[in-house]
């Protein structure tokens, strides 16, 4: 059984794929279809809103990002806080926070169901 970090990162790694080559429709699968999604921008609540908030980034927009908790909260949930790293395509970085919830739907795919970023306090 895969370990929830090695769960959320096959997710992440496939969001931030969508991200680098800016396409909003790869970024916004690994979402549920009702996901909570807040960015930088009014929250939404469906996998259009994810779509459109990736599309309306910046080409040439990259994110890196590394764990800094993991927890199982069930076999059909994972959570974690993870710290981004958004660089714009004139290269200034954009650290910020991420919180997010993920769940096994019954086809037995992990899907992003609550994603919320902050800033980062130094």
């Amino acid at each position: 059984m895969p370990g929830t970090e090695d769960i959320l990162r096959t997710l992440l790694d496939e969001w931030k794929a969508g991200i680098d080559a800016h396409d909003p429709g790869r970024a916004a699968a690994v979402f549920t279809e009702d996901a909570i999604f807040q960015g930088l921008h009014p929250h939404s609540t469906d996998r259009q809103g994810v779509y459109d908030y990736y599309n309306s980034q910046p080409v040439g927009l990259t994110v890196k990002y590394h764990f800094h908790e993991t927890r199982r909260l069930s076999d059909n949930i994972a959570l974690a806080y993870l710290r981004t790293d958004f660089t714009r395509p004139d290269g200034v970085a954009l650290p910020l926070n991420l919180g997010l919830l993920a769940t096994r739907n019954t086809d037995g795919q992990w899907l992003i169901t609550f994603y919320q970023v902050s800033a980062v306090v130094e």
